[in-house]
């Protein structure tokens, strides 16, 4: 004779096997259907992506422009939200693109801004930004550098196409970058800056593309 303990066992096992029965007849064949843990017998549901790097600058009377890029695994349809949003920007909730022109009251740094995404029952987050407007600068600077003669091999470069000059207010991050395609220019000048210090490095490259290592790095501070 089974004893009340055994009798709950018996019973829980035969609830398992009727279950899975019950499952298992609800499937054609060749049907894939996934079902969610909590026995509701609903899909799981997959949490869409977001993914894009926005500008942490610009400056008054210019175009700020940054629109991620997200997907579903499910193909449902996405929305798009905003915290932090800027006074001086708009925000489409179709496409998450968050643009604007700031006008000289909107100096300054708007900071923690995070723009999600969603399918209606999951959803994902860029990792917070800031975007700081700057002033139109009146000030300049003017850099000057050797031709390069040789590859890196020590074999002749014949092929100098021009260069790239990279600065920003922070020694090794360069925020900024000018393109050069005339290799006789070796005398630049970098204008609209406002007063601060800056970091400026230049790069050489051929008529392929291929650029150079960063030349060494030169501090100006710009009044």
């Amino acid at each position: 004779m089974l004893g009340i303990e055994d009798d709950l066992i018996n019973a829980l096992k035969l609830f398992a096997v009727t279950t899975l029965l019950v499952l298992g007849g609800c499937l054609d064949s060749g049907e894939k259907t996934t079902f969610v843990d909590d026995g509701s017998g609903g899909p799981i549901n997959n949490s869409p992506s977001i993914g894009g790097t926005p500008a942490g600058s610009t400056k008054v009377s210019e175009m700020y422009s940054f629109t991620p890029t997200a997907s579903d695994p499910d193909g449902d349809s996405l929305s798009f939200s905003i915290q932090n949003q800027p006074s001086w920007a708009d925000f489409d909730t179709a496409s998450g693109k968050i643009s604007g022109i700031p006008t000289l009251g909107d100096i300054g740094v708007y900071s923690n801004i995070a723009i999600s995404v969603s399918d209606g029952s999951g959803a994902a987050s860029l990792p917070q930004f800031s975007i700081s407007v700057d002033q139109v600068g009146t000030a300049s600077t003017t850099l000057s550098w050797t031709a390069p003669t040789q590859n890196e091999d020590g074999t002749p470069l014949t092929d100098l196409a021009g260069y790239k000059v990279y600065y920003g207010k922070a020694s090794g991050s360069y925020t900024d970058q000018i393109r050069i395609d005339n290799p006789g220019i070796t005398t630049y000048v970098v204008n609209n800056l406002t007063p601060d210090t800056y970091y400026f490095a230049a790069t050489a490259f051929n008529a392929s593309g291929v650029e150079s290592r960063f030349s060494g790095e030169a501090v100006k501070a710009v009044n």
